[in-house]
């Protein structure tokens, strides 16, 4: 699921991934209206995200399911029926901007519903200047993610050298002894330490010009692990619409079991 405050570009980023992973042949725009995820006329017209809308697609071996929620505060309830089915979340974050304040009350729910979390840090083309420039501004951004969410938050686009593995290995005990010993830090335990909220994987990029979009979904594929479920069929219940016809379609994801035609439930 894509998580972001109003105008962080997490529509945008979302497109950028379905381009990405070939479900589009052109990424849509949310001011253009042409918006994959934004099909609802009220969402065209004000260009923001107000359902949750789901698409799928292969990255690696796994089928993902990609939910995009409102953004927009007004919406949050919806949003919140959403974490509630969620395996992994993206945080979207505007790098001009950095964390803001429904950015805080996003990492709270994520919290408490305990969702494994990667975030993108967008917009990073607005920054101008050098190589040098930049990377001192990605790094003030990075400290104060740091500072305001957890010091967990690691940038995995950077450079891999003996400080990042250290800090690395810093989020997790048993790590961090295998660490001392061999001086590496074993991929099967980074996918362990970001399902249990140890560590939260940070990409800097930017969506609309499809920068670090392609490191972040190789990060996706490389650290997500997919979750085991039970064999009785279970079922959690996150949206309620209607088609064209009027008929009710009821959303959910199944978290055990198998659900066929015409199988009745107690």
């Amino acid at each position: 699921g894509l998580l972001a405050h109003v105008d962080a570009g997490k529509t945008t980023l979302s497109e950028a991934l379905l381009y990405q992973a070939g479900v589009l042949k052109n990424p849509g725009r949310v001011d253009k209206g042409d918006a994959y995820l934004d099909t609802f006329a009220m969402e065209k017209e004000r260009g923001i995200t107000i359902f949750s809308k789901q698409a799928v697609f292969q990255l690696g071996d796994s089928q993902v399911t990609l939910l995009d929620t409102p953004g927009h505060i007004d919406f949050s309830a919806e949003m919140e029926r959403t974490l509630q089915v969620l395996d992994y979340a993206v945080l979207v974050i505007n790098g001009a901007d950095g964390v803001q304040g429904h950015t805080r009350t996003l990492w709270r729910l994520l919290e408490r519903y305990q969702i494994p979390v990667f975030l993108f840090i967008n917009k990073m083309d607005q920054f101008k200047g050098n190589d040098e420039e930049k990377q001192e501004e990605q790094e003030r951004l990075l400290a104060s993610l740091q500072k305001e969410l957890s010091t967990s938050c690691l940038d995995f686009g950077g450079e891999w050298d003996a400080a990042f593995l250290e800090n690395l290995a810093l989020c997790e005990e048993e790590v961090l002894e295998h660490y001392l010993e061999s001086g590496e830090v074993e991929e099967a335990d980074i996918v362990k330490m970001v399902a249990q909220r140890k560590v939260f994987p940070c990409y800097f990029g930017s969506a609309l010009k499809e920068e670090g979009v392609d490191k972040f979904l190789k990060g996706v594929e490389t650290y997500t692990a997919e979750r085991k479920y039970g064999d009785k069929f279970a079922a959690r219940v996150f949206k309620i619409a209607r088609d064209a016809q009027g008929n009710r379609l009821t959303y959910l994801k199944v978290t055990g079991g198998v659900l066929k035609v015409k199988m009745l439930f107690k």
